[in-house]
C-alpha cells in the first residue's frame, strides 16, 4: 500500500469532529444573530474558526492530510496574499481598509480574514466538482462553477462586515443594485481570486470517484451558509437589497446543488 494510500485513510474521529465542527458553526451563528451587534466580534471570530476547521478537516477526511495542508496554503495562503496586496494597491478588489475590529492581523490583513478563504474555498470546491463534473465537457465546469461558489458568497459577506465596521471602501460606487455600500470592482476581484484558489486546488487535490462530493459537513455547511445568509439580511441586517440579490446569485449553485444532495437521499 502507497503512503498516499495510507494518508486518505482516516480515523473515524476525523468525520466525527468535523459535524462536531459543523454543529458549532450552525450554533455560534444563531446566537450571533441574538446578539446586540456592538457584542458580536467574539461569534463572528469563533464561527470562522469552528468553519475553518470542520473544512480542513473535511479535507483530510476525504483526501488525507497532504490535501488538509493544501487547503490550508493555497487558500489560506492565497487569500492572505490577496487581501495583503488588495490593502496597499487597491488591486483586485478595489480600494479599501480593515479597521482594528477583528483583531490581530498579519500583512495588513487580520488574521480571522484568510480563515474565512479556507472555510469557504473548499465546500466551493465540492459544489464545483458535484455540479460541474455532470455538465457536458468533461469537468471543465468544475473550476467555473466552484468560482462562481465562493465568489458569490461575498454577496452577503461584504455587506454585512462593512454594515458591521470590519472594513471600508474608499469608493463605494458603483455597486450592484441592492446591494450599496460595495463596489463592482470588488465582486471582479473575488471572481479573478476565486479562479486561482478554486483552480489550484482543483488541480493538486486528486478527486477520489468513490467519494461523494454532495455528502459530508462541508456541503451541508454551505448550504447552511447561503440558506441563512438570504434569512438574516432580510430579517435582522435591514438588508432586503442584498438578501435578494446573492439569494439570486449564490442561489444558481446553491439550489441545483441542494437539488442534486436531495437526490442522494431519495
Amino acid at each position: 500500500m502507497s503512503t498516499r494510500q495510507v494518508l486518505r485513510v482516516p480515523t473515524r474521529a476525523v468525520p466525527a469532529a468535523a459535524w462536531v465542527l459543523a454543529l458549532g458553526v450552525v450554533l455560534t451563528q444563531i446566537v450571533y444573530s441574538m446578539t446586540d451587534p456592538a457584542d458580536r466580534i467574539f461569534t463572528t471570530v469563533l464561527s470562522v474558526a469552528l468553519f475553518c476547521a470542520a473544512s480542513v478537516l473535511d479535507a483530510a477526511r476525504r483526501a488525507g492530510a497532504r490535501a488538509a495542508g493544501l487547503l490550508v496554503l493555497v487558500a489560506g495562503g492565497g487569500g492572505l496574499l490577496a487581501e495583503a496586496v488588495g490593502v496597499r494597491t487597491g488591486f483586485p478588489f478595489g480600494e479599501y481598509a480593515y479597521t482594528d475590529a477583528l483583531g490581530a492581523q498579519l500583512l495588513g490583513v487580520p488574521v480571522v480574514v484568510p480563515m474565512a478563504w479556507i472555510m469557504m474555498a473548499w465546500p466551493s470546491l465540492l459544489v464545483g466538482r458535484a455540479l460541474g463534473n455532470r455538465l457536458p465537457g468533461g469537468g471543465r465546469a468544475v473550476v467555473p462553477v466552484a468560482t462562481w461558489a465562493l465568489a458569490s458568497w461575498d454577496v452577503f459577506l461584504d455587506p454585512q462586515m462593512v454594515d458591521a465596521g470590519h472594513w471600508t471602501w474608499a469608493h463605494p460606487t458603483p455597486a450592484l443594485p441592492g446591494v450599496a455600500g460595495v463596489p463592482l470592482t470588488n465582486f471582479a476581484g473575488w471572481l479573478l481570486v476565486a479562479a486561482l484558489i478554486t483552480g489550484a486546488l482543483h488541480a493538486l487535490l486528486d478527486h477520489d470517484p468513490g467519494v461523494d462530493p454532495r455528502r459530508g459537513p462541508a456541503p451541508a455547511l454551505y448550504l447552511w451558509t447561503y440558506g441563512s445568509s438570504v434569512w438574516a439580511h432580510a430579517a435582522f441586517f435591514d438588508r432586503p437589497g442584498s438578501s435578494l440579490v446573492g439569494g439570486l446569485l449564490m442561489g444558481a449553485v446553491a439550489v441545483p446543488f441542494a437539488v442534486a444532495l436531495w437526490r442522494t437521499h431519495r
